[in-house]
């Protein structure tokens, strides 16, 4: 019989779990630094505040700032961006591109699986030790230096 020690389950505190001289994004084929790397952390956020400054921008000038407008410019700005250039405004002004990692499914169906994904916040939030949020797990992308 088998039985779990407190030990070895570690707690919170530990922080999250890692290994010594794991390379952020290789699992999935990235290379350690320059471009093509695991964008940094800081970035992703603050691209995401672009985005949703600018539909925000664009609603309240042509829709009277509208909340249903404010998110379905977000999902259209997401999903049209990333399928035709591979990023989003606020991706495009931090230098960060999204690119498939997995699978073989077009970028449109990936767009609208991150989009919808991202809509839901905790995805967002939940990260592998890739440094890959759940939405591009799921979606099989990565966000990518340029």
């Amino acid at each position: 019989m088998l039985v779990i020690e407190r030990k070895d389950l570690g707690s919170w505190m530990d922080g999250a779990p890692h290994e010594e001289g794991y390379i952020k994004g290789s699992s999935v084929g990235l290379p350690a630094e320059g471009p093509g790397s695991v964008a940094p952390f800081w970035r992703r956020p603050l691209s995401l505040v672009i985005d949703w400054a600018l539909c925000m921008l664009i609603s309240a000038l042509v829709f009277h700032g509208d909340p249903l407008a404010n998110l379905l410019l977000f999902v259209a700005v997401n999903v049209l961006f990333l399928t035709l250039f591979g990023a989003t405004p606020g991706q495009f002004a931090l230098r960060l591109r999204v690119m498939p990692v997995r699978g073989r499914t077009p970028m449109i169906g990936r767009a609208v699986v991150r989009t919808g994904l991202i809509l839901l916040l905790l995805p967002a939030v939940i990260w592998n030790r890739d440094a890959q949020p759940l939405h591009d797990v799921a979606a099989g992308t990565a966000v990518v230096t340029v």
